[in-house]
């Protein structure tokens, strides 16, 4: 377990161990399958049984842990079944966002989606990884806003809290950004200059359709190379 830095007098406690932990869990620094002992969590953050408690309850709702019986949480591991199955609900729901930004979003929000894109440009396809994924956040954020759908931005949230380590592996190779840049650009295209929504869709689909593949190789790459550590 890693001791990590509590800033006493800025954020909540258990706020801050909850994205402290999450963190660790999302970076591959917990491993799938690492146990959570509460004494280790509560001398490494130095906080108290309260706090890690709380903590790890909202964590086991983000399905990122898991209980076992008689032996406590742990990192969640996932079977390739597990895997195809998010991105299949997410691939669905993604195209559901491409389709309603084009029928719903308004000009002032095509114009913002479409400004975006050019600064990802330098953020997304030349940036870091940190930025990568503020920019990636950022481009969600807008297709959600233009949907006019709270139903699937609540939902949406909750699929990608529990992908979210699958999301940073894509943030890591260049071939694989410049690739994602050239999908963005397409879904762009189709839901905020020719707002179609049949093609909104589609391109939204294709692009989630892959990052599932890549998902499913990548856990299991890393899977391996923890069981061989």
């Amino acid at each position: 377990m890693m001791d990590t830095k509590i800033e006493r007098h800025a954020a909540p406690l258990r706020q801050q161990v909850l994205r402290l932990l999450r963190e660790d869990i999302l970076e591959g620094r917990l491993a799938p399958g690492e146990r959570l002992t509460e004494s280790a969590l509560c001398e490494s953050y130095g906080v108290s049984r309260t706090v890690v408690r709380e903590t790890l309850r909202q964590l086991e709702s983000e399905s990122l842990i898991t209980v076992i019986p008689n032996r406590g949480p742990i990192v969640t591991v996932l079977s390739r079944h597990d895997i195809a199955a998010l991105y299949e609900v997410r691939r669905v729901l993604e195209g559901l966002l491409g389709e309603l930004f084009a029928l719903n979003a308004t000009d002032a929000q095509a114009v913002s989606l479409r400004a975006h894109m050019i600064e990802m440009e330098e953020s997304y396809l030349r940036g870091t990884v940190e930025s990568r994924e503020a920019a990636k956040e950022r481009f969600y954020a807008l297709l959600l806003a233009g949907s006019g759908n709270d139903v699937l931005a609540s939902s949406l949230r909750g699929i990608h809290t529990r992908i979210g380590i699958f999301r940073r592996y894509a943030f890591l190779d260049d071939e694989r950004v410049a690739s994602s840049m050239r999908e963005l650009r397409v879904i762009v295209a189709a839901a905020a200059e020719e707002r179609d929504p049949v093609a909104a869709r589609a391109a939204c689909e294709h692009h989630i359709g892959l990052a599932g593949e890549l998902a499913i190789v990548e856990y299991e790459r890393r899977l391996a190379a923890d069981a061989s550590a």
